[in-house]
Formats: structure tokens, sequence, C-alpha cells
């Protein structure tokens, strides 16, 4: 990790699935020097189809929206977050590493997307935000998603039970991916 004469910036290199990625952040984004554990675990179990389109919800600097696109490069990746800055960032990422099929937007989760369809929807949702955002969250995920589209989500653990109501209320069905100490990785389908 390196970081710039006034200490604003902050480069780290990462192996997300295979694959070498650089990543530029700054103080005041969610986990600056390093891709926090609940974000590495969500990528390590997203599934990606040949040509998807994929939403990377609330992307911060983009660990999960470039992950997606530099290992799936048949994919479309669509990275929102409604924090300038990590929108800048997120576009600074996805240019150091040579991405040209994903695009950046500031958007206020779902506001700016208009009626693009989704076959996949992932978020690292904080667990601050408040049960009914995540609940509204949720149905707005529903109205974006294509039929058999998937939405990932991961939380920490103690809210695997909300999601769990909340998914199978939602979508129907509710598929628990993996659980690791303190996260928990949880799919719903459109059916």
């Amino acid at each position: 990790m390196r970081t710039t004469e006034f200490q604003t910036e902050i480069t780290f290199e990462k192996k997300l699935r295979g694959c070498d990625l650089t990543f530029t952040t700054t103080w005041g984004l969610f986990s600056p020097k390093a891709v926090d554990a609940g974000t590495q675990l969500l990528i390590d179990y997203i599934e990606i189809a040949d040509q998807s389109i994929c939403l990377d919800l609330g992307c911060g600097y983009g660990a999960i929206g470039i992950t997606m696109a530099k290992c799936s490069p048949t994919a479309n990746v669509y990275m929102v977050d409604k924090d300038f800055v990590a929108v800048e960032y997120a576009r600074k990422n996805a240019i150091q590493n040579d991405l040209n099929n994903c695009q950046v937007l500031l958007s206020n989760g779902f506001s700016h997307l208009n009626d693009i369809q989704f076959d996949v929807i992932v978020s690292n949702l904080p667990a601050n935000v408040g049960k009914e955002l995540l609940q509204i969250f949720f149905s707005h995920a529903k109205r974006h998603l294509r039929q058999n589209g998937k939405i990932y989500v991961v939380t920490i653990s103690g809210l695997r039970e909300f999601i769990k109501r909340n998914f199978l209320e939602v979508f129907g069905n509710y598929q628990k991916i993996k659980q690791r100490n303190t996260h928990t990785v949880a799919m719903a389908t459109l059916m």
C-alpha cells in the first residue's frame, strides 16, 4: 500500500477471483485500505453467466463491480453509489484496471437506472441504514431484475434472519450461500 504526499489517496493491489486488481481509494470511503471481509466473501460466491447485465449497488470505490467486470469480460457491469466521491474513485479504478465493460453512475439506489433490467444485482449492505430502507431496496431490486435474475447480498450475520424473512416475502425464496464468522452471503432468484 502506498499513500500520496498528503496521504489523501491510498493505493493497494489485491487478487480477487484470480484477477490481479489495483484499487485507489481515499479516507471517508468504506474500508479504504483493503477489501473488507464481507466484500471478499460476497465476491468469492457471486455467479455470473456470460453476457450478464450486472449491478453493484452502493459500489463504494468499486471492489465488487470491478471484480465482476474484470473476471467476466463479456458481462456489462453497472456500478452506482449516491456518494460522488465513491463514484469518482470507482471510475478511476475502472480506468486503471483497463475495463471497458462497466459504467459508473451517481445514483441514489435505483433512481438513475431508468428501466434497465439486470441478471445479477449485488450489494454489501450496510448494517446501519435501517430496516425500512433495506425493504425499499429489495422491492426496487425486484422491479429491476430480469426473470431468473439473482440478487446477492452480504450482511453482518446479525441481519441474517431479517434478510431471510424479506427475501421470502419479496422474492418467494432465499438461499444462504455462505456464512463465516461475522458475515453471511444470501441470494434470491426472481421466479
